[in-house]
């Protein structure tokens, strides 16, 4: 089982219902969110259905674990940090980040969209293009790694 981050690129404007209800499903709702999702037939139906609208690839260890540092979230917009991650008998972020990997969810009660900046130094190629045509849209394996690193 392969673990993917999925991040939405593209806003609301001219995106049909439908589109936006999978986007809502797969925990994006938002332009700049992010979202772990797992490699299973369904899921990966609804990301190639909403692929005009956003980009994934699959996550390193190293890269998930500073996205829960800087952008993991319990309810009440509480950060995880080791405090907050003692109180809920969660254990530390690395031990979070493997349980991530093994089992391809984000356990109970971390929050399952993370909200992400903007890329700095901005996107480099167009954000209305697939990545076959010189766009950032759709899969893009492992280069996920370094557009998340640019947007925490």
């Amino acid at each position: 089982m392969k673990v993917f981050v999925i991040i939405r690129i593209r806003g609301r404007i001219g995106i049909s219902p439908e589109n936006l209800d999978t986007m809502k499903r797969l925990n994006i709702p938002r332009k700049h969110s992010a979202s772990i999702i797992t490699d299973d037939p369904s899921t990966m139906g609804m990301v190639n259905k909403i692929g005009y609208y956003a980009t994934w690839g699959e996550v390193s260890r190293e890269t998930l674990v500073a996205l829960l540092q800087k952008r993991g979230r319990l309810p009440g917009d509480v950060k995880l940090t080791d405090e907050a991650l003692k109180a809920n008998n969660l254990g530390s972020i690395e031990e979070i980040a493997a349980r991530i990997l093994a089992e391809g969810k984000v356990p109970d009660p971390i929050k399952r969209t993370f909200r992400l900046t903007p890329p700095s130094g901005g996107f480099k190629h167009h954000i209305t293009r697939h990545i076959k045509s010189g766009g950032e849209l759709g899969y893009r394996g492992t280069e996920i790694n370094s557009l998340i690193a640019k947007m925490i």
